[in-house]
């Protein structure tokens, strides 16, 4: 059974710094082709993705408001997604979700609202940015 889990969620300052995990269970990012994206969704709104990387060749896609501030990166070790977020800001403040899809490869139909069909998605994990 395929599970993906987010982690590393929490209480940062403006400016600071996070990086969440999604970690995946039941197959392998080192054997398997997958592409592995992130989302946000700020209460009562659609989810949005923002950013994907693909396990295959590490192909990444950022939107606008994510590129030069975060960064994806694949442990294979771990089985894991790393999305480093940095100059967090108060409008980062939304639940953040990881999602797979074994036929949509990262690109930017991956970017905006959650238009497509994703294999498998985590629960999420909540960021705060406040002082």
């Amino acid at each position: 059974q395929v599970q993906l889990v987010e982690s590393g969620g929490g209480l940062v300052q403006p400016g600071g710094s996070l990086r969440l995990s999604c970690t995946v269970s039941g197959f392998s990012l080192a054997l398997d082709y997958t592409n592995i994206g992130w989302y946000r969704q700020v209460p009562g709104k659609e989810r949005e993705g923002f950013a994907c990387i693909s396990s295959w060749d590490a192909l990444t896609e950022y939107s606008e408001s994510a590129m030069g501030r975060f960064t994806l990166a694949i442990d294979i070790d771990k089985n894991s997604v790393y999305l480093k977020m940095n100059g967090l800001k108060p409008k980062d403040t939304v639940v953040y979700y990881c999602a797979t899809s074994n036929t949509q490869r990262c690109g930017p139909a991956w970017l905006g609202p959650a238009r497509y069909r994703r294999d498998h998605w985590g629960k999420g994990t909540l960021v705060t940015v406040s002082s």
